[in-house]
């Protein structure tokens, strides 16, 4: 480090200092904006103007000759160029001390692009903004994170990225020298081990000391994160790490990033599942999250109809009109064939929440249990996402999508004409029987059309008209029988933890993937899950990302609502006091007023059913121009 003094001029300051107060008195005066105008854009990056009070103190005699201390190459350069390796597009943050040297580094050094900083208000919001992203997109996110308090902010939305087996790339600041350490909070902000509070719930964390160590450990951390089963990682980077310069960086090269194949079944295994398939009178598919890729979407396509099996749980797995995509039962079934389930016991059982409760099974004793899944690659002990013990006649520890092509190629070889034969035929049933369950369906959203509350099927429905024509994609709530899905980037992949406040930057995080394609995202949002951490609308805004968000506001935390009833009804003591810290009234929450405040365009709280298609409209009009977008509906309890 070296310390040179030079006489600064207070003059020129002063000049620069009047045209910004002059600029920021012109925007006091500035017409203010019409309730339903978005601001107008801003270019992202550009310093705001400064406040009165910044300038008064800003203003203040200083001594014309400061001791004015620089560096060359501090070591946060490097750690760009090594983050820029990786092909980030985006590192999600809300800024913070710990991490100084490499933002600065990021937005200056790397021309804040690849990685681009997302300005985030929570880092809950900065994590699962960036499990959205990969949801999508299929690589990880960067997210930076504060010392203590910014992980222990984090620590819900990693373990909910955790529990998906979703990849997050944090990387968490903190100052480890004692010695080095500014007196008062910043000792409060550091930790000794600094991983030590989420180590549980994440694959793989480091505290690298040397530049060369962090090159090694970043590209490390990246290829434990994308190898199947994919978790959240994190790296420590330490303060004297980020600000001290480099020695020698010439010297110092960037290690280079092979990630690995997913891993297959073995062949002999994957033979013997082809044989109990085509021999099955009623085999069931059940599907968990298989699909990483439009390639696996088309794959279980394959396999449900090179059997003629019905597929549970589709998803992103299968087009949900396809003729095969539920229909079934396991209670009927002969050979059940589990693809990366995450509670595959659950789906083998029926269970009572009774005073005492209780369970059964619901497949037939002799049905034969088969399991391809990559949970078998990965288990840890403290937490307890790995469900109930399934009793499985065959298991086979490999990614399923991996598989899927084997598998495939075996049971066609197997199958003769007699059994082809009797597969169409019962493939033919299974389609008659999903289509008179599509009927249903259509008849039952009709229930209630024009009810206040709006009923959540009309809400669907009417999302349905808005978008079916345009190049769409759900980013969060949605969806179901009324909606033709048959593409894969049309929904986003399950699992999670059921972390309320996660859903909304989720569904931010999503859209941020989409945009580069110019698909139109949209969602519906819980009324309860945005309230955690409302600042991701203010994120979605300002970083211009298109999202329609519809409000489920039924006004309560409904599932905690009927839980109580639950109990008050086993205890025979009424459900009038249900209600009790499990409703969101008094004062009813005015959402749309919240997103324009944030800069978003929105209506609402909308009550009449036939107010809502065209409030639709207007919003998918907004946000084809670019906009983030909220209606806010009264809805139905469910």
């Amino acid at each position: 480090m070296a310390t040179r003094k030079r006489p600064l001029n207070r003059r020129g300051f002063l000049k620069g200092a009047a045209a910004g107060a002059a600029a920021g008195a012109a925007a006091l005066v500035a017409p203010p904006l019409d309730a339903q105008q978005s601001p107008a854009p801003t270019p992202r990056g550009t310093a705001s103007s400064p406040t009165r009070s910044q300038l008064a103190a800003e203003t203040e005699p200083i001594n014309p000759e400061g001791d004015v201390l620089t560096v060359e190459n501090p070591g946060s350069d490097f750690m760009v160029d090594v983050l820029k390796s990786l092909g980030f597009e985006y590192i999600a943050a809300n800024p913070g001390s710990s991490f100084r040297g490499l933002q600065e580094s990021l937005v200056n050094y790397g021309g804040n692009k690849d990685p681009e900083w997302l300005t985030c208000c929570h880092e809950e919001s900065s994590v699962a903004i960036a499990d959205g992203y990969f949801r999508v997109e299929g690589k990880p996110m960067a997210v930076m994170a504060h010392g203590t308090v910014g992980l222990q902010h984090a620590a819900m939305t990693i373990y909910n990225a955790f529990v998906a087996r979703n990849p997050v790339y944090i990387i968490l600041g903190n100052a480890l020298d004692a010695n080095a350490r500014r007196p008062g909070v910043e000792w409060n902000h550091s930790v000794q081990d600094a991983a030590a509070m989420v180590r549980d719930y994440i694959k793989w964390d480091d505290t690298p000391i040397s530049p060369t160590h962090f090159a090694e450990s970043a590209v490390r951390a990246y290829k434990i994160a994308m190898t199947v089963p994919m978790a959240p990682v994190l790296l420590v980077a330490d303060g004297d790490l980020q600000e001290n310069p480099l020695r020698e960086r010439s010297r110092l090269r960037i290690p280079r990033l092979t990630l690995p194949n997913p891993p297959a079944g073995d062949s002999a295994a994957v033979a013997e599942i082809a044989k109990l398939l085509v021999a099955a009178e009623n085999p069931v598919i059940v599907a968990g999250r298989v699909a990483r890729t439009a390639a696996g979407m088309q794959l279980m396509v394959e396999l449900a109809e090179t059997l003629q099996a019905p597929v549970q749980g589709g998803g992103r797995n299968m087009p949900n009109r396809h003729p095969l995509n539920g229909g079934g039962a396991p209670v009927s079934a002969d050979v059940i064939l589990g693809l990366q389930v995450d509670d595959f016991w659950g789906t083998l059982h029926s269970f009572r929440d009774q005073q005492e409760r209780s369970y059964r099974s619901i497949v037939k004793p002799t049905a034969r249990i088969l399991s391809i899944s990559s949970h078998d690659l990965y288990t840890k002990s403290n937490y307890q996402d790995f469900q109930r013990y399934t009793e499985v006649d065959l298991a086979v520890a490999a990614d399923a999508q991996a598989t899927l092509p084997s598998l495939i190629e075996a049971c066609r070889r197997l199958i003769t004409a007699d059994r082809r034969r009797m597969m169409d035929e019962r493939g033919k049933r299974i389609a008659a029987a999903n289509a008179e369950a599509l009927e249903r369906a259509r008849s039952e959203a009709t229930y209630g059309w024009d009810a206040t509350p709006i009923s959540t099927a009309r809400v669907s429905a009417e999302m349905w008209e808005a978008v079916k024509n345009k190049d769409w994609a759900l980013v969060g709530g949605g969806g179901g029988p009324l909606w033709k899905i048959d593409k894969f980037h049309q929904t986003t992949s399950g699992g999670g933890a059921a972390a309320v406040g996660s859903a909304l930057p989720i569904a931010v995080g999503a859209a941020l993937a989409h945009r580069k394609h110019g698909r139109l995202c949209i969602g519906i949002q819980n009324d309860g899950d945005l309230m955690y951490a409302p600042g991701a609308l203010w994120t979605a805004a300002h970083h211009r990302i298109p999202l329609l968000l519809v409000m489920h506001n039924n006004r309560a935390y409904h599932q905690e609502v009927m839980h109580i009833q639950r109990m008050a009804n086993r205890r025979q003591r009424g459900i009038t006091n249900a209600g009790i810290g499990t409703t969101i009234t008094d004062p009813n929450i005015d959402f749309a007023a919240l997103a324009r405040s944030m800069g978003l365009y929105s209506e609402g709280p909308i009550t009449n059913p036939n107010d809502l298609g065209p409030a639709l409209k207007r919003a998918v009009e907004r946000v084809e121009r670019g906009e983030t977008a909220l209606i806010d509906v009264v809805t139905q309890p469910r």
